[in-house]
């Protein structure tokens, strides 16, 4: 739809590996660009800038998994202004928009610059309907066709049923449902931050939005595949390898979720805490 066989688009390391996944599927090169907390691990329009030619598509996500950073309002419309004036596709990963907590940057969509970009959004998180399998697109008018032929051809409409359930979503009683579980995902949060500086893991990425924090562990490991796994094994506790993340420099960094009950979170603390010393 965006792109051809041997194009080569841009994405930010740490990312959701499915982009690269995804593109590498269609037959494009990914373009990784190692984002650090100099850029609160997002990409900015002066590092695209700074990318060999020819580039095709840069893909975003704002708030980010894993790392749950925001892209400020103003690096957001400097990075689609760029990508306008060099003839590159934006596709602005918005699917964490309304889960952002205080104190964070503001979130802003793409389309407020440019409607150039393909915007994703979807159901799955704000509104917690996850397994229902429903989003939307926004696209420029030259890409409506094709998305209208390719859904078409992939999954002809959604089911009636989470339809329905979408409509339903948009509801003052459903909106104030969803902003009681980012209520609670702010207390899991603060429970997660403040435990994990407690047990020696205190360099963390800016926690904006989504419901993750992207911890560093090289104090403890340089193998957080391994170290995740011996973590399970012995603990019983579940969380992610950086190395999905970022295949350069995730060996150092894990993923911890903080959208279960505020038990949980306390008790896997507890557990974490007490494994820790002997690795």
């Amino acid at each position: 739809m965006c792109f051809d066989a041997g194009d080569r688009v841009a994405m930010a390391s740490p990312g959701y590996p499915c982009y690269r996944n995804i593109l590498s599927a269609l037959g494009c090169e990914v373009v990784e660009i190692p984002c650090g907390p100099q850029t609160r691990f997002q990409p900015t329009a002066q590092m695209l800038a700074e990318i060999d030619p020819p580039l095709r598509g840069v893909v975003v996500a704002s708030p980010a998994n894993p790392t749950g950073t925001v892209i400020p309002p103003e690096e957001l419309a400097a990075i689609a202004s760029w990508c306008d004036a060099s003839d590159v596709r934006l596709i602005s990963d918005e699917v964490y928009h309304g889960l952002v907590y205080q104190g964070a940057p503001q979130t802003s969509c793409a389309w407020q610059t440019s409607r150039n970009a393909v915007v994703v959004n979807s159901f799955s998180k704000y509104y917690a309907m996850t397994g229902w399998r429903l989003g939307w697109l926004l696209v420029p008018t030259v890409l409506r066709r094709a998305v209208d032929c390719l859904t078409g051809n992939f999954t002809i409409c959604p089911p009636v049923l989470s339809q329905i359930a979408a409509v339903s979503a948009f509801t003052p009683e459903a909106t104030a449902e969803a902003d009681g579980n980012l209520a609670s995902y702010a207390i899991n949060r603060s429970l997660l931050l403040d435990g994990l500086r407690r047990i020696g893991i205190d360099r963390l990425a800016p926690t904006d939005g989504a419901f993750y924090v992207y911890a560093d562990v090289s104090d403890f490991t340089s193998d957080s595949l391994a170290f995740c796994s011996k973590l399970l094994a012995d603990t019983g506790v579940a969380i992610a390898p950086g190395i999905d993340f970022d295949t350069a420099r995730g060996g150092s960094f894990v993923r911890i979720s903080f959208a279960g009950p505020s038990g949980d979170i306390e008790e896997a603390l507890r557990r974490i805490g007490s494994w820790l010393p002997s690795q």
